[in-house]
């Protein structure tokens, strides 16, 4: 139980949490914005 845990500590650490929560912050982004076209690369046509 006691090596149990150390992985939940280890794995639950504040360090791997900032990263979890970057990681889920920059998906999002790239998911919510993937729909919107880039009007810029059609200005020239």
């Amino acid at each position: 139980m006691d090596r149990l845990r150390a992985v939940g500590r280890w794995l639950f650490s504040r360090e791997n949490m900032f990263a979890l929560l970057l990681t889920i912050i920059i998906l999002l982004v790239i998911i919510l914005t993937a729909d919107a076209s880039p009007q810029w690369i059609y200005q020239g046509f």
